[in-house]
């Protein structure tokens, strides 16, 4: 290998602050942060703030650079320079060059997602480590790339300008959110309804940002919203390696959730390319929201043939029948509205990923009057979120008592039999004559011999 020149770099790392925190732009002009020391033009690096910090990258044998040969005139619907991908050549070095590496967070087929310690500037940051001969260097630019330039909407997890490689893998740094991701958060049972609302409408600002962009996300899922408060006030929307510009043909994403494939994506054959639009989004955003109100998607497959609950709602959604599906029984008409506009089986009649904010003013979890073995099912009160039980004292154990015995009458008679009932006063006189005869046979001279054979001695 022939002899490289050495150049330093510095690379600021910026974090982002609340709400949207710019334009596009303004993030655009600044996105080469690197500073030259030798003769060599740079931009303009990006300006220091009071919220900004700075990782150092040593010096190496590759450079940073943008070729003035990738920038084109970007067309009317391009939303600025945001799909124009930086060339980037990625620094070479190793992970204990810098970082400390604390734990692996999580591993897929693709990367895996490290916590580390900066040591320059004792930093906690997370790097996603992309296997390098699984993917190529520009998936690699592609995915840093817009998540980088998506970083200041909010709701968006925060990439910092730091990318370098090793000898196995691509890698760029993240913020780390303290509280994991959405599927290690939700219980068998979903969670509660002011929470679902917080993440759907934290959720439907990312991703309507992201469509505002022309940009589809493509891969919406429990594993890729990360929690940032327990109390999910404060989530974003990670993993851009499968977003694409709207319009261009693409391949199903690999390695994703049957369930939350929309049907017209689930019906193309193998290697067959199609359109990606924001609809898919919008599929994929409704099943979201299911799953994080019950703790399970409703469906495993948007298949008519093979999967009967897919079915069941398609015919409701079409209105081919007027009976609510099973497993939608527990949400009030306003949701089912909802969900009808998301979870649309025509691409077409789907709604913008936005149309959720015009429901979190509505109920969305009501529980009809249930009868079960142990317990009565009624409906909350306003403060409450799900259905609860009964307590069962005064009226209200009463009231079950009488129910209970009527549905007795009714199932004995329906097969013949007679209902008669127990006389407790009989059963508590037999069990006081047991006791009666027990004394009777009592032999207190065993007893005492039993006594003594025991006594300590």
């Amino acid at each position: 290998m022939g002899t490289i020149e050495k150049r330093s770099f510095s690379f600021r790392l910026r974090r982002s602050r609340g709400g949207d925190g710019g334009s596009t732009n303004s993030r655009n002009s600044n996105n080469n942060s690197s500073t030259c020391t030798n003769n060599n033009r740079c931009n303009s690096p990006m300006t220091p703030t009071s919220t900004s910090m700075k990782l150092e990258v040593p010096n190496s044998n590759a450079s940073v650079s943008r070729r003035s040969s990738i920038y084109r005139k970007p067309d009317k619907d391009d939303s600025g320079l945001i799909h124009i991908i930086r060339d980037i050549d990625l620094p070479l070095m190793t992970f204990n060059d810098q970082y400390n590496i604390e734990k692996v967070l999580a591993e897929g087929c693709f990367a895996k997602i490290l916590l580390t310690l900066h040591r320059p500037t004792q930093t906690t940051v997370v790097l996603k480590a992309v296997h390098a001969e699984l993917t190529t260097i520009q998936e690699f630019q592609k995915e840093f790339h817009f998540n980088y330039e998506l970083s200041h909407q909010r709701n968006i997890l925060s990439a910092y300008n730091v990318a370098f490689q090793t000898k196995d893998y691509y890698v760029f740094a993240m913020e780390h959110a303290p509280y994991g991701d959405l599927a290690s958060n939700l219980g068998p049972n979903g969670l509660h309804e002011n929470a679902a609302k917080s993440i759907s409408e934290q959720l439907s600002s990312a991703l309507g940002f992201m469509h505002s962009k022309n940009l589809v996300h493509r891969d919406l899922k429990l594993e890729n919203v990360l929690v940032f408060t327990p109390d999910f006030t404060r989530v974003k929307l990670c993993d851009f390696g499968a977003t694409t510009k709207k319009g261009t043909l693409v391949h199903k994403v690999k390695h994703t959730w049957t369930s939350f494939v929309p049907p017209e994506i689930l019906e193309i054959v193998k290697n067959e390319r199609f359109h990606c639009l924001p609809c898919s989004d919008s599929w994929q955003f409704g099943i979201l929201l299911y799953h994080i109100l019950t703790g399970n998607p409703p469906w495993n497959a948007a298949n008519w043939v093979k999967d009967q609950n897919y079915s069941n709602f398609m015919k409701y959604e079409q209105r081919k029948t007027t009976k609510i599906p099973d497993n939608f029984r527990r949400f009030s008409p306003r949701l089912m509205r909802c969900f009808r506009k998301y979870l649309s089986h025509d691409p077409e009649d789907r709604c913008k990923v936005t149309e959720v904010t015009k429901y979190m003013k509505d109920r969305w979890v009501e529980c009809r009057l249930a009868n079960s073995k142990s317990a009565t099912l009624i409906s909350p009160n306003p403060d409450q979120d799900s259905c609860i039980y009964l307590n069962q004292k005064g009226e209200g154990r009463k009231s079950q008592e009488d129910d209970n015995k009527s549905r007795l009458r009714r199932m004995l008679s329906t097969y013949g039999l007679d209902h008669t009932p127990v006389d407790q006063n009989a059963i508590r006189n037999r069990v006081l004559e047991w006791l009666a005869s027990c004394d009777d046979n009592f032999d207190r001279e065993i007893e005492s011999l039993v006594v003594m054979d025991v006594a300590p001695q």
